[in-house]
């Protein structure tokens, strides 16, 4: 199964939640990421704490949902409305759910509050990918409905 994380940039939000899922995910389930309007490079506090995570983000790159390699089973989009984001909506055919992180990409403040952003994005998308790959899965998969219910019921959840 292929999960598709979607965000308008594809620098940050949706790159955490495809390392991160690769890095966790068993066997026959893949994460990409993608983004409406990509910008056209990673974010460097992302990559940042990705691989202080132990995570990596070798061959990773921020793209279009346009050039996908492969057509998603699941779209989770990780867009905010906190800085007036429009989040692009996915039209294919695919399980969809919302999962809003507010981004760190546009956090002010000293350094400190730079990085605690981050780990504060971090630790939310970890959080509902764990809480994701708890669920029965060889189940869910055969009962669309039942997993749209699951990931809506993740989306809400802040660890």
């Amino acid at each position: 199964m292929n999960v598709l994380f979607l965000c308008t940039g594809n620098s940050c939000r949706s790159l955490m939640g495809e390392a991160i899922f690769n890095h966790m995910a068993p066997a026959g389930w893949h994460a990409i990421s993608a983004g409406s309007r990509p910008i056209g490079r990673l974010n460097e506090g992302a990559v940042a704490i990705l691989e202080e995570k132990g995570i990596s983000t070798a061959g990773y790159f921020s793209k279009s949902w346009n050039d996908l390699p492969v057509t998603p089973d699941i779209v989770i989009s990780v867009c905010a409305n906190a800085a007036n984001e429009t989040c692009p909506a996915y039209l294919g055919p695919a399980l969809r759910a919302h999962w809003g992180v507010d981004d760190p990409a546009h956090a002010e403040g000293s350094p400190e509050q730079i990085k605690a952003a981050f780990e504060t994005a971090y630790g939310i998308v970890r959080y509902r990918i764990e809480r994701f790959l708890d669920l029965p899965l060889n189940e869910l998969k055969n009962d669309p409905e039942r997993f749209k219910t699951e990931l809506d019921r993740i989306g809400a959840l802040l660890p």
